[in-house]
């Protein structure tokens, strides 16, 4: 199994920081940083990061843009390397974000990127929440959360992605400052949003007992997580303890080996087959809230026969929300979670890593694995 990791670097990030020209935002910064003798340390920040995942080559291509927004690095390190954009000469804003734009459409796991505060607001404005994100320091401004420590912190973090440890996710901001009041003497910071950065595995406070997690508690919490997810869209509850306990806090009946459907923080079908489930959601937006079954760790195949191939590519694998406590995937010692839907493209297209919520705001990413294509 492949983790597909997206790359983008902004070449010109930090050129003026050692000339002190408060950012290297704007062609006129760009030019006079670089008549002024600057040099371009971005891509030499990140092989410090991509140097410490050279021995799992086998195991990841990369995803990035031509020339010095990260193919020529990946491949002057040996890694596979697939070129999803060409952006000119002269790179901008634009080119980073119409990258990160087909990173989506072609599907990663987690998008790694080098720059300052301006880089991560570009990529924040198409990414947001929707895959993971992690920032290699190389700019003049690291204010957003955003970023590692260092370049090798971010290596080592995709390093236990690597090896199949856990690795939570957690809400970021992406800050910045205005670099024109700056250079005025004037600090303005603006939030722009959040992404979702992976982080070390961590238990959030209320879940724990003794240092240990609390079972009672842990299902509340990622109850919590679901429920705060629910406006007006369907939800598909399959079938496991853990899903049961979302829908005891929900205050509704729920089938304990079946499917039951919610509208609204309503139970709207209970126990429902197959064809009942793609005639409820025929043109429906809808998310599927699922959890491991069996001793395997099955999230599709085991006990959950109504989630049919069609319903699944109909609710689409974005909205699907898996559902375990840390301590359930734990008990897994590193073995994927397995999609045997019966539908050899759909397991495919299903492998790769997921997040799974462990927790009120708290997931982790862990790959999952189709029959034929388990290591």
């Amino acid at each position: 199994m492949s983790f597909r990791l997206g790359l983008i670097i902004n070449p010109y990030a930090g050129i003026g920081g050692a000339l002190a020209l408060k950012g290297s935002d704007g062609v006129d910064i760009r030019e006079k940083a670089l008549a002024m003798g600057a040099q371009k340390r971005a891509n030499e920040r990140t092989a410090k990061a991509l140097e410490l995942l050279l021995p799992y080559q086998g195991q990841l291509t990369i995803l990035t843009a031509g020339g010095e927004m990260g193919e020529d690095l990946a491949r002057s390190l040996g890694f596979a390397v697939e070129v999803i954009y060409q952006p000119p000469v002269q790179t901008e804003a634009v080119d980073t974000e119409n990258t990160a734009r087909l990173m989506l459409d072609k599907g990663i796991d987690l998008l790694l990127f080098a720059g300052g505060d301006g880089t991560a607001r570009n990529i924040c404005s198409i990414v947001e929440e929707r895959v993971p994100v992690l920032g290699i320091p190389a700019g003049c401004k690291i204010h957003s959360g955003v970023y590692c420590v260092t370049p090798q912190a971010a290596g080592r973090v995709v390093e236990m992605m690597l090896k199949g440890e856990l690795v939570s996710l957690q809400d970021a901001d992406v800050m910045d400052i205005d670099e024109q009041g700056l250079r005025e003497g004037k600090v303005r910071t603006r939030r722009f949003g959040e992404m979702l950065v992976p982080s070390e595995l961590r238990y959030v406070q209320a879940t724990k007992v003794a240092g240990r997690e609390s079972d009672e508690l842990v299902l509340a919490d990622i109850a919590a997580h679901v429920i705060e997810l629910m406006d007006d869209e369907y939800f598909v509850m399959g079938s496991g303890s853990t899903v049961a306990a979302i829908m005891e806090e929900l205050g509704l009946d729920n089938t304990l080996l079946g499917v039951d459907l919610v509208k609204d923080r309503e139970l709207v079908g209970w126990d429902l087959t197959a064809q009942e489930l793609l005639a409820s959601l025929e043109g429906q937006p809808a998310k599927l809230v699922i959890t491991l079954i069996g001793g395997q760790g099955h999230i599709f195949g085991r006990g959950n026969q109504q989630l049919s191939p069609a319903l699944i590519r109909a609710i689409g694998r974005d909205n699907i929300l898996v559902v375990a406590t840390k301590k359930k995937l734990q008990s897994l010692a590193g073995r994927p979670l397995i999609a045997d839907t019966g539908d050899a493209e759909l397991d495919k297209s299903l492998s790769g890593f997921i997040p799974v919520i462990t927790g009120y705001h708290d997931q982790v990413l862990y790959p999952v694995s189709s029959p034929g294509n388990q290591e």
